[in-house]
């Protein structure tokens, strides 16, 4: 009988995880393979060569492959470099300027500094046209669509040789008319461009967010298209290496994870390019909340240490918190995402000194080519893991020796670095580990205390190759009651990627004052939400019996800017079910934000967006207990000892090795340990205890 084996595949900046399930015995395999920055298509499929053989399977064996997801950061990376080509945007007559004159706000830490400088717009002025016509805010025709300055438009973008547009047109989220006419024009006029709608992208009100999400989607459409083109085509000659075969073998199912929390079909990514701006930080959020929920901890915090940066999220009772205020780099995208921050805290992230002589650790990153001094592969600036290195917290090989590391070269660039600052190599060294994890750590109160929540209420769950580095350092600063490192943490976003279900989501803008509102017509407009999303779960290949829809709503005062999504409940909407929807806003905004105004009849509330996730369920691999094992029985590995500095003062200390696979539940150790698995390793500092849980969880707190 043909085996079905369902893979994840993460790709990130030094390695691409990989992580394979098998769907009739519920084995897991994990493994790694460097990333190839060059063309990721080439790691991808090493990747699953790799974890083939390791099932014992033959490699083009595409039979036995019943499904492939992919988490990518093609969108992510394209955005974060400030890589966009050549864009041009279609809007109202008389609406040209909407990008330049954007919102009156300036970023966190210039408050009213003249110093700000604005910076450029995603297209230039000179890049943008004006097509007459106007709807208002209900969808009623004001003006007619002007079908000459529309091809008038058209026609200049073609001779220009712009061939990406963003089309957003006045309050097109009530009624798409206009824009479509637009884009008949534009097939007819200027055949070759890549064009976004602002209705099929974004149907919610608010110009500028709207415009500027379409933009964006816009602007990646050409990049990620051509890569999942590409690794579909991969996988279909990994399926059928001759053309006699192409005919005969079915093709594999391929799935890229969304910014939501969901996967979408590689055919219909697409066509929905913005929805994976966050693909791999959504896939690793998801895993370490399954993880953690199983393991008992219903108030999580997710730490993703990569080779390039570290991704912080909060997981409350078992599901991610998801935002439509997010952005990429300096572009805001108002899709519904897992609220994700990025702090440029990773493996490779540079150790620089600032033009005032001070240490700096980060953004900028060595990546995984040249990547740090150790990997010996022309790197010239010291990193995060070259401190590692020097200090002996992390072995001199990668993957369990797979990857040797040149310790040398760690030590001349640290011992370079500490000349010029005037320390000690060893103070040097853990200067740089300490600004990164005070960079972390920040990163994790921006998730919690900014948004009224209190850090010392959750456990930290850190994974990733690098996110288990510094987590005693910050058990210490944001007094955290325990951290815990699942087993292959290196392997956690490719996990989370078996995980996922099919997912996309829907909105209509509908404001209205709930003593006004009107039952009858909320329904219809959640009956039309969910029939699209049922027709796009119907396209993926799910039945209409595991069909699965969640509606909620966004809510706000009247008179306030912005909005708190709180969920409706399924079944009728009568009056009844809508006082029910006001009731869990007064006390969602009382959590967020410590008042409400539920006793107060001069404070109404209003209705502004209604929202339906269709969702197509998947089966999940279940996390085992593990068997057997004699918890008074530490095992070390055949080093037993390695000198490691844990604080510069105290210099190095003979330290325990561990290898992780060989600690059965119920194994009690304290610091000073290092403990070494295939992709990742956990350095034990001094007053803290490890337990391992029945999972093989290893549970870190403070020594009593």
């Amino acid at each position: 009988m043909t085996r079905r084996i369902r893979i994840g595949i993460d790709t990130g900046g030094t390695f691409t995880d990989v992580v394979a399930f098998d769907e009739d015995s519920g084995e897991l395999v994990t493994t790694k393979t460097p990333s190839t920055p060059a063309n990721p298509a080439e790691g991808f499929m090493a990747g699953i060569d790799k974890v083939l053989r390791l099932l014992g399977l033959p490699e083009g064996d595409g039979d036995a492959i019943s499904a492939v997801s992919h988490g990518t950061t093609v969108a992510t990376n394209q955005l974060l470099e400030g890589k966009v080509d050549r864009l041009g945007f279609i809007t109202t007559e008389g609406y040209e300027a909407m990008l330049e004159i954007a919102r009156q706000s300036v970023p966190d830490g210039y408050g009213n500094s003249y110093f700000w400088v604005k910076p450029d717009r995603i297209v230039p002025r000179d890049l943008v046209k004006g097509v007459g016509g106007r709807l208002d805010f209900t969808g009623a025709e004001v003006r007619p669509f002007d079908e000459e300055s529309a091809r008038a438009a058209a026609r200049w973008f073609r001779a220009q040789g712009v061939n990406t547009l963003g089309v957003c047109f006045l309050h097109a989220y009530a009624n798409p008319d206009h824009e479509e006419r637009m884009r008949a024009v534009l097939l007819d006029e200027h055949p070759e461009a890549v064009v976004s709608l602002s209705s099929e992208v974004l149907r919610e009100y608010r110009e500028y967010e709207r415009a500027m999400t379409t933009l964006v989607d816009a602007a990646v459409k050409p990049r990620l298209s051509a890569y999942i083109t590409s690794i579909k085509a991969r996988l279909a000659e990994y399926a059928a290496p001759s053309v006699e075969l192409v005919e005969t073998r079915r093709s594999v199912p391929f799935y890229v994870m969304k910014s939501n929390g969901g996967v979408l079909s590689a055919d219909e990514v697409v066509h929905q390019p913005i929805t994976t701006v966050l693909s791999g930080p959504a896939a690793g959020a998801l895993g370490a909340a399954l993880i953690a929920k199983v393991a008992g901890f219903d108030r999580v915090l997710t730490s993703d240490g990569g080779g390039t940066s570290t991704d912080v999220s909060v997981v409350i009772d078992g599901e991610p918190t998801l935002t439509t205020e997010g952005s990429v780099g300096a572009f805001p995208s108002k899709i519904p995402m897992i609220d994700v921050v990025t702090v440029g805290a990773g493996g490779g992230s540079i150790a620089w000194l600032s033009p005032e002589g001070t240490l700096k650790v980060g953004p900028h990153s060595a990546g995984a080519d040249p990547g740090p001094l150790c990997y010996a592969k022309g790197g010239t600036e010291v990193t995060i893991t070259d401190a590692h290195v020097f200090l002996g917290r992390i072995p001199p090989h990668l993957l369990g020796g797979e990857i040797p590391l040149d310790v040398e070269a760690a030590r001349r660039g640290i011992r370079k670095l500490a000349d010029e600052l005037g320390l000690s190599p060893e103070a040097c060294a853990t200067g740089i580990l300490e600004i990164s994890a005070w960079n972390q750590a920040n990163a994790l109160r921006q998730v919690t205390v900014k948004r009224g929540l209190d850090v010392r209420d959750f456990t930290l769950t850190t994974f990733g190759g690098s996110g288990a580095l510094l987590l005693c350092r910050l058990v210490d600063v944001l007094g955290l009651p325990a951290v815990l490192v699942p087993p292959n943490p290196g392997n956690v976003s490719a996990f989370g990627l078996l995980t996922v279900d099919v997912k996309n989501d829907y909105v209509q803008t509908h404001v209205a004052l709930a003593d006004q509102l009107e039952p009858d017509v909320v329904a219809r407009i959640f009956d039309s939400l969910s029939q699209q999303a049922a027709a796009a779960l119907t396209r993926e290949g799910f039945a209409e019996s595991e069909h699965v829809f969640v509606r909620t709503a966004d809510l706000r005062y009247f008179g306030q800017a912005f909005e708190v999504r709180v969920g409706v409940p399924d079944g009728a909407l009568d009056a009844a079910a809508l006082a029910e929807v006001a009731d869990r806003f007064h006390a969602e905004h009382r959590a967020l934000y410590g008042y409400d105004f539920a006793g107060d009849a001069t404070q109404q509330v209003e209705w502004v967006n209604l929202r339906v996730s269709g969702i197509g369920p998947i089966r999940r691999p279940e996390i085992q207990r593990a068997q057997g094992g004699d918890p008074t029985s530490v095992e070390l590995v055949e080093t037993t000892v390695r000198r490691v500095c844990f604080e510069a003062a105290d210099g190095y200390v003979d330290t325990p090795v561990l290898w992780r696979a060989d600690l059965p539940p119920g194994a009690t150790f304290v610091g000073p340990a290092i403990i070494e698995e295939f992709g990742s390793t956990v350095p034990l500092h001094p007053g803290f205890t490890a337990r391992v849980d029945e999972y093989l969880n290893i549970i870190v707190t403070r020594s009593e």
